[in-house]
């Protein structure tokens, strides 16, 4: 049943993977104790998601067995959820080593390099798998990442084919290519290829990453003032898979971003209700749906008193492409934006432009280039002499960087 659990979590489809860890977990007393420490340490991951119970039980499975490959790619893969990139490198390593012909272990360890911002090291990782014949999905989607952080069009064009010509992961295509549209302030042509991306994935059978992709879809069309369209895509995703944790949660965060603190409030108390031990909704979702609802309120006391920094929350999201959209910074940005504390809304802005391999073509990495730009022009009002002339000088470059990319983008009640 593990196995089942694992093959539906790779496929993006954790909320399936959690019954079939579940079901393993309540009948391990009948594994084997290599099966028993792989069993509970999924549970802790995947169910429950107190990934320091997790990382526990991997460091345990790795000290008892430490020529299998898999128990170190698993505790790498908890370190990287916690934002430790440095130790998820280390010791998804030693699993290559292990493991040399396992696509897994050389797609891990380069999304821990690109999410370390490590970008040459990424292409060598990558080089080494394919010279050993390797490919999947996930090295791909590196690969379109790459080249979308280093403006390369022709690469990008190239990776959307591969997917294009894989029918069970064109869907993860479609979506890369529906951020990037986004990112360009393109909504319309976004739209249409979030709606050919859920097509695609229900094709193939896969209702859950297509809710998440509807939920950040929702985000987009509200941060640029799209709120009918907006809540629309917000509940259509819900309706796709209502029992996901994912989509519930970028759902109350969607709610949220247009103001609808009724819905965004109840979504979180349910996740809540469900997952009340998960490090993540914890640290991450809630602080992030919290912040908003209080934004929106006007009051920026309570939504920095929500949004305290945790040492994790720049670590990886299991269930979206990239590593995370950074949520939880951006609307702390927000936050100390309408306190009138430029400098410190500027300072985390930046952070979202300065972990742009976590972030990728998430829309946070285009609005924070809006948000650095606004953030500077108020600490220009409220300085004086050579820091307020200082901060003018970043304002207008940082407007002229998001005018830049934005040139050619749908007219929005943005500005």
């Amino acid at each position: 049943m593990a196995s089942v659990g694992l093959l539906y979590a790779y496929l993006g489809e954790p909320a399936r993977a959690m019954e079939y860890y579940t079901k393993a977990f309540q009948l391990r007393q009948h594994a084997s104790e290599r099966e028993r420490l792989s069993i509970e340490a999924a549970y802790y991951k995947q169910v429950t998601g107190e990934l320091d119970k997790a990382a526990r039980v991997y460091q345990e499975e790795v000290a008892n067995y430490p020529r299998d490959a898999t128990g170190y790619a698993d505790l790498a893969g908890i370190y990287s959820a916690e934002g430790l990139w440095e130790k998820a490198t280390d010791i998804c390593r030693e699993a290559v080593r292990l493991s040399p012909d396992w696509v897994v272990g050389y797609e891990n360890l380069a999304n821990y390099a690109i999410d370390s911002q490590q970008f040459d090291e990424t292409r060598r990782i990558i080089q080494q798998a394919q010279a050993r014949k390797l490919d999947d999905s996930g090295l791909r989607s590196d690969l379109y990442a790459l080249a979308f952080l280093s403006s390369d069009a022709r690469s990008m064009a190239e990776q959307l084919q591969w997917f294009a010509a894989n029918p069970d992961y064109e869907n993860v295509g479609l979506m890369l290519a529906s951020d990037s549209e986004a990112y360009a302030g393109h909504i319309r042509k976004a739209r249409e290829l979030t709606k050919a991306a859920i097509d695609s994935a229900i094709r193939a059978d896969n209702k859950e990453a297509p809710g998440i992709w509807q939920e950040i879809a929702a985000q987009r069309e509200g941060v640029v003032g799209n709120s009918t369209e907006a809540k629309a895509f917000a509940e259509d995703g819900l309706k796709l898979y209502p029992s996901s944790q994912g989509i519930e949660v970028e759902a109350a965060l969607a709610f949220a971003l247009v103001g609808d603190a009724a819905h965004a409030q109840s979504l979180s108390s349910d996740v809540n209700r469900r997952f009340p031990l998960n490090t993540q909704i914890q640290s991450v979702w809630e602080p992030a749906i919290q912040g908003q609802i209080a934004i929106n309120q006007k009051n920026p006391t309570v939504a920095l008193r929500a949004l305290h920094p945790a040492s994790d929350e720049l670590g990886n999201i299991q269930f979206v492409t990239n590593g995370s959209c950074l949520n939880t910074v951006y609307v702390r940005a927000e936050a100390y934006l309408l306190a009138g504390q430029g400098k410190e809304s500027a300072a985390e802005f930046q952070r979202i432009l300065d972990h742009s391999g976590i972030v990728w073509n998430c829309w946070t990495g285009a609005l924070a280039r809006l948000g650095v730009a606004r953030a500077n022009a108020l600490q220009a009002k409220s300085s004086q002499g050579a820091d307020a002339a200082a901060a003018r000088v970043r304002a207008l470059a940082a407007y002229r960087d998001f005018l830049t990319l934005w040139k050619d983008a749908d007219p929005t009640s943005l500005y």
